[in-house]
């Protein structure tokens, strides 16, 4: 499976209407984690980020939002961003216009946020328009590093290292909260914590 981890540059100028980074004071970074939320896998989440008083962006699936709203309920309550990551996770190339945002619309209903995070990345820039239209005015956020989580055919450590080889003040890092990514994951985020605490890091949230 190929993807760029570190997004290139040239991406970043043909769509600049997209957040890639966050200009930041000092060092930080915002991790974020989608698909969730999660039965299991994002209570992990919590517990590692709570150990360095870690604060995170969760882009979360409506319908895993309506299936473990007390999950999802906790990540509010413990001070973390939420965001739009559609209903159904629809890849935006592959759906209609009136599908997509319909889908959008009805995650939005249960997911009070103005952050918005296309699934695979994939969103027409009409889509993206119609999107920042919205009454919520949705931002859509994408990322400078992806762990690899996702990816079956790599190591968990190759999923360290593409972070911590990557991220900078101000990367936008994507992990996930899903079964998918559980084994990976769960090796690569507490290491990442410690990784960057100890080089004098902080975690923020992303604004809205």
């Amino acid at each position: 499976m190929f993807y760029p981890v570190k997004t290139p540059f040239f991406i970043k100028k043909l769509y600049p209407r997209y957040t890639w980074t966050l200009p930041v004071t000092g060092k930080a970074l915002f991790l974020t984690f989608d698909d969730g939320p999660h039965p299991l896998v994002t209570p992990f989440v919590l517990e590692e980020l709570a150990k360095w008083k870690a604060r995170a962006t969760f882009f979360c699936i409506g319908k895993n939002v309506r299936a473990h709203f007390d999950t999802y309920r906790r990540l509010i309550e413990e001070g973390h961003r939420v965001g739009n990551h559609t209903f159904n996770h629809l890849d935006g190339w592959k759906t209609d216009d009136r599908t997509y945002l319909e889908d959008v619309r009805e995650a939005a209903r249960i997911i009070d946020s103005t952050l918005f995070r296309p699934p695979y990345g994939r969103i027409t820039r009409f889509q993206q328009r119609l999107l920042r239209g919205e009454a919520t005015g949705l931002k859509t956020i994408m990322w400078d590093v992806l762990s690899g989580d996702f990816d079956n055919g790599i190591r968990p450590g190759e999923c360290y290292l593409n972070v911590v080889k990557n991220a900078a003040p101000g990367s936008i890092v994507v992990f996930h909260d899903s079964e998918k990514a559980r084994e990976r994951l769960e090796y690569t985020l507490p290491r990442v914590l410690g990784y960057f605490a100890e080089k004098g890091f902080r975690f923020d949230g992303i604004p809205g």
